[in-house]
């Protein structure tokens, strides 16, 4: 098997070491990504891997024949049409075909001599081994996946945008499927759908995949292992990412617990020290400060701030309804973008509002935070109602203070407290004495919305707040929503963000709203079922609603519930007993071996071997979608 073996590379600028001895191995049919905070190296590693940049020490090998794919950041592309643009990535390919057809006259007219039958013998096989003959069908299934249609295709590339012409250079990279493939940042720029066909395909995928993201439900479902590049040096864990951050966290539990016994070891020993330094013990006392100061003292991580929304400017109180929307329509000139769109947002709510681009995702936030007026309908904000709104443009910052000046200026807290929510969004020591102008977007977008959590609005309206954040930063954004007393509406194409913190779920497509009372996976099974989903609540249908709450009995509590359910439809209660007897030791038994395989991952001897390491990453995914589907088998029967 072949495969991609980094050893030891290390890169510094100046006088800071970026990363050291950085060792991994990347083996076809393998998918490793690459995390780390923004600044840890990641991008350098890969450029470095791939030759763009010299390491200052250690060493690349791979096989010479084995082809190579990088897809950057930054796109670069011709002037030609989008075909004529995939084409240029089988351009080896036509030069064979062009020859092929030439021996193919020659040979039609006679003309071809022995040695021009074998050479069109050898290019007809090296034609076919590349799959000519399926150029174009791979053409239009790789466009066609990262949502282009046959008119842009036909159109020229020129006036694309930074984010299409980004689709484009990955189009272009998993046409050839190389060897190997480096992908820096791929779901930039794509949504969900596209996103998901992404994953597919790479799971699918014959070659070896490095890739740099910080979409950790991407990682989830394509990466077979995660390399974590922090403090200067790399660990590789055989896994996906939730695997990786449940090893990791347990790593920094027991790093704390030797922090801990090493802490009281080192108070012991000076005090033995103090006590006996200038008396009878004095030999032993200094053997005991020789054996202190040889000790290599164990420095935790910083640690994980959170934040106590609580502390400071809680928001006020507002109506249950906190936007209605009646029948609306937007439209751009003679463009349609949706009509007859109706929703309710309630006080409490996490909402989530997914879809394709272009569906008027966006153009939905702006009606409602008053940017934009409904073409037709109406858009109403329940009362006592305080909007804050997250638009990515941060206007609100204020590019020539400080980070701390703007949270001292803007609320007139004390610098305690302003240093304390600054470092819950990362801002730790001297980083707060930095000027806005001069920080990074993913900083400023930082900054923006912890300005926005601390303005006292009880309504927040968010537009991608998670673009440009590394996954610390993302986390910060989690902590913080989840502390949220308000109510928030958030359109964002982050998958692992929108289940950690909304409990609705609201899909825009085809110019109309349907609601899903849950997080995105819920949305997801809901979607594969034959179910028919709920419509998006009208204000008119909720008015009936809660007339027919009041009017109607108390609602009985689970407990009253439980004791009222029948037995299935068919179904003796003895019959049911049985069956949810033998439901409860199955899940039990899946509890056990899922336990069991935990203990496997955790096994150092295992994590050496990626071949099995992978195998038991597999079999625990498995495990846990078989205990959920056992969950849902017990529920139904317990519920009668």
């Amino acid at each position: 098997m072949r495969e991609l073996f980094v050893d030891g590379l290390s890169k510094s600028f100046g006088t800071l070491e970026l990363f050291g001895n950085v060792s991994f191995r990347v083996a076809k049919g393998e998918r490793a990504g690459l995390v780390g905070a923004n600044g840890a190296g990641k991008t350098t590693l890969m450029r470095c891997i791939l030759g763009e940049e010299e390491p200052d020490g250690g060493t690349v090998r791979v096989d010479a024949t084995d082809s190579i794919g990088y897809v950057e950041q930054q796109a670069s592309l011709g002037t030609g049409t989008l075909h004529d643009e995939f084409r240029d990535a089988f351009s080896d390919i036509f030069r064979l075909e062009e020859k092929k057809k030439e021996l193919e006259k020659e040979i039609g007219r006679g003309d071809a001599d022995e040695e021009r039958l074998a050479e069109y013998g050898r290019i007809a096989l090296r034609f076919e081994h590349l799959e000519g003959y399926d150029v174009e069908s791979r053409i239009r299934r790789v466009a066609f996946g990262l949502g282009f249609t046959d008119d842009d295709l036909a159109g020229g590339v020129a006036h694309l945008s930074g984010g299409q012409k980004t689709r484009v250079c990955l189009a272009k990279a998993l046409l050839r499927e190389p060897d190997f493939l480096f992908l820096d940042e791929p779901t930039n720029h794509l949504d969900i759908r596209m996103i998901e066909w992404l994953e597919d395909f790479l799971r699918g995928y014959r070659g070896g995949v490095l890739l740099i993201s910080h979409d950790r439900f991407f990682l989830d479902r394509v990466a077979t292992k995660i390399i974590g590049l922090e403090n200067q040096t790399a660990t590789v864990y055989a896994g996906n990412y939730s695997y990786y951050q449940k090893v990791r966290d347990e790593r920094r539990a027991a790093l704390e617990s030797a922090y801990e016994k090493q802490q009281e070891k080192i108070r012991e020993t000076e005090e033995y020290i103090r006590r006996y330094k200038a008396g009878i013990k004095a030999k032993q006392a200094r053997g005991r400060q020789s054996q202190l100061d040889r000790m290599e003292r164990i420095i935790l991580p910083p640690e994980k701030a959170r934040f106590n929304y609580f502390a400071f400017h809680p928001p006020g109180e507002c109506a249950e309804r906190v936007v209605e929307i009646e029948d609306a329509a937007a439209a751009f000139g003679d463009h349609t973008i949706f009509s007859h769109l109706s929703m309710l947002v309630r006080r409490g709510d996490g909402v989530a509002v997914v879809g394709a681009n272009g569906e008027g995702k966006t153009t939905l936030l702006r009606m409602i935070v008053g940017e934009l007026e409904p073409a037709a309908g109406s858009v109403k904000l329940g009362s006592r109602v305080k909007v804050g709104y997250f638009s990515q443009q941060h206007e609100g910052l204020h590019k020539e203070r400080t980070v701390l000046e703007e949270i001292l200026y803007e609320f007139g807290t004390d610098e305690e407290t302003a240093r304390g929510y600054l470092g819950a969004f990362l801002f730790r020591g001297d980083e707060v004495e930095r000027v806005i102008g001069d920080l990074s977007g993913g900083e400023q977008s930082r900054l923006a919305f912890l300005k926005l959590m601390l303005t006292g609005a009880n309504f927040l309206i968010l537009d991608e707040p998670t673009n440009h954040l590394d996954i610390p930063a993302k986390e910060a954004v989690e902590e913080a929503l989840m502390a949220f007393p308000g109510t928030f509406l958030v359109v964002s194409h982050d998958r692992y963000f929108l289940n950690k913190v909304a409990n609705v779920t609201m899909e825009m497509a085809d110019g109309r709203l349907t609601r899903y009372d849950g997080g995105y996976d819920y949305y997801k099974e809901k979607k594969s079922t034959e179910e028919t989903p709920k419509a998006a609540e009208t204000p008119a249908q909720a008015a009936k609603e809660t007339k027919r709450e009041q009017q109607a009995p108390k609602k009985e509590t689970t407990a009253e519930k439980e004791k009222r359910i029948a037995p299935p439809s068919g179904v003796s209660e003895e019959k049911r007993q049985e069956l949810l007897q033998r439901a409860e030791a199955e899940l039990a038994m899946a509890e056990a071996e899922l336990k069991m395989l935990e203990h496997e991952m955790n096994d150092p001897e295992l994590q050496q071997d990626p071949e099995k390491s992978r195998r038991i990453a597999e079999a625990y995914a498995a495990k846990e979608e078989e205990i959920e589907r056992r969950y849902e088998k017990w529920g139904a029967l317990a519920e009668g």
